[in-house]
């Protein structure tokens, strides 16, 4: 790879105006208007920064105007989504493989790589955590579409969709792919103001990125951050039709050519993933039918009244992975018609400093409603395999999968082909104690269920099966021993042992 080449709002690694649109409503608005209008003031060279807060103030506003006629979804009106809106997967057909090179070069994959690995312990985006053999997440990424091009002789760029928190230190990580036979791009979000829950102004006073002061707006962002970086025009120019994409800390979420050939073969301009769900996704979003159209319905979306019957699975049993398959002309004409409304995520948080604030968000999926023609595919499970936690850390490290070409597959020796419930305590939830408390990945081929509470450290080649339960009470301490064996058991007390 050459050097990096910066280009409008995005910036490629590889061999290859604001307009004012404010209408006052109040004086509410007027105040926001004015407070984005001194914010922009000290960067007026800085095009995209003032399309991107002029978008802010378009999206505060809806807000205030749906806070004063705010209506609620007609729970009567979702129903299941009809036998065309999902489609499963084995009745896609298989790709040919005398077309599979030339699909794949009208393809882009983009990985949403905004997120930090704070919830983990980390400091710098999720994407630079070790997941496995020392690898990161953006390791895994790039031996992936590296092998896929090798293979079919193609040519998939990688994108990666960062935030104001990310983009630093991811531009710094690239430059380790050099040399790779890639071509990286890289855009970012856009970079929204937190506002005063009670007075609903910016709570930021300067145009730099102060600590508590920012957020970038959730994944939804993607299709108005992607045509304001000049990127969705350029992928176009390379004769790009689709993007694949999907969340950085899903392992599971590689291109698979059948559905690749599945969205050619129907035209379509939007797929949705969607899988089985469990009673350890009854939280995620699923596809209905609603009014006669399809759309995703997210809990958020739920009238309380409600939750419970939208967290029952025999009800909805399918839930959103968040992989996506879109046109990119199609996302281009939205945009510019700008039809894509996204249903707004209020997310209220509290400052270090106590102050009470909102963030408005959208979430990627959320456009499926304004996609001519969209729907979903029932995958399997294993094209979901989020690392949200170390609890998912150490299903990923385990002998449960097997590493090859940065694509991690389920070991054949598994007897069952679902994933154990692991649920690690809070002396595991940072990596570096995680890591500190295992002295190599236990076995857990036949394991179903382990719950870890408390002081507990692992020996090296200790084997899980059947369901194992360990409580070190306060002021406790257990060591499992090198090479232990637990078979459906329950350890507590305290236990030391020196290991040799």
């Amino acid at each position: 790879m050459t050097s990096p080449v910066h280009k409008s709002g995005y910036i490629t690694y590889g061999k290859s105006e604001y307009v004012e649109n404010i209408e006052d409503s109040g004086d509410t608005l007027a105040a926001i208007n004015k407070s984005l209008k001194k914010i922009t003031s000290q960067v007026p060279d800085d095009k995209q920064f003032k399309t991107e807060m002029d978008d802010f103030y378009s999206q505060v506003s809806r807000y205030i105007k749906e806070k004063v006629k705010s209506k609620e979804l007609d729970w009567e009106k979702v129903k299941s989504p009809k036998p065309e809106y999902v489609i499963p997967y084995n009745q896609i057909n298989p790709a040919k493989k005398d077309e599979v090179s030339s699909l794949l070069n009208k393809l882009a994959v983009i990985k949403l790589n905004g997120g930090l690995g704070t919830t983990m312990g980390c400091v710098g985006p999720k994407s630079a955590i070790e997941v496995r053999n020392g690898l990161t997440f953006l390791d895994l990424t790039v031996q992936q579409i590296e092998h896929l091009n090798s293979t079919y002789n193609a040519n998939v760029p990688l994108i990666l969709m960062n935030s104001f928190n990310t983009d630093e230190d991811t531009q710094k990580i690239l430059k380790k792919y050099y040399n790779h036979d890639i071509n990286i791009y890289t855009f970012n979000q856009s970079r929204w103001p937190r506002i005063n829950a009670d007075s609903l102004l910016p709570i930021a006073s300067s145009a730099k990125p102060t600590a508590g002061a920012w957020y970038p707006p959730g994944h939804g962002d993607i299709y108005s951050s992607l045509y304001n970086s000049g990127l969705l025009q350029k992928l176009l120019d390379l004769g790009k039709e689709y993007v694949f994409v999907s969340n950085i800390d899903n392992l599971g979420a590689t291109v698979d050519t059948k559905i690749l050939s599945h969205v050619f073969d129907s035209q379509t301009d939007f797929v949705l993933e969607v899988t089985d769900k469990t009673k350890a996704d009854i939280k995620g979003g699923t596809i209905i039918d609603y009014d006669g159209s399809i759309r995703l319905l997210e809990i958020a979306q739920v009238p309380k009244l409600y939750v419970d019957d939208f967290k029952r699975v025999k009800k909805f049993k399918i839930f959103n992975t968040n992989n996506i398959w879109i046109r990119l002309d199609a996302i281009k004409s939205l945009v510019e018609q700008k039809k894509l409304d996204l249903d707004l995520i209020v997310n209220r948080k509290t400052t270090d400093s106590g102050e009470r604030v909102i963030q408005l968000e959208t979430a990627i999926g959320a456009a499926m409603k304004h996609f001519e023609k969209a729907h979903g595919v029932n995958v399997p499970r294993s094209r979901f395999l989020p690392v949200k936690s170390t609890s998912d850390l150490f299903i990923v490290t385990s002998d449960l999968y097997i590493l090859k070409d940065g694509v991690l597959t389920m070991n054949p020796l598994r007897t069952f082909g679902n994933v154990p419930i692991v649920k690690l305590g809070d002396h595991f939830k940072k990596v570096k104690d995680f890591q500190a408390r295992f002295k190599s990945p236990p076995q857990i081929l036949e394991l179903d269920h382990l719950s870890v509470t408390g002081d507990v450290y692992f020996g090296a080649h200790v084997t899980l099966t059947g369901t194992v339960i360990i409580v070190a009470n306060h002021g406790a301490h257990i060591d499992i021993p090198r090479g232990a064996v637990l078979n459906d058991k329950v350890v507590s007390g305290d236990l030391r042992i020196m290991d040799h």
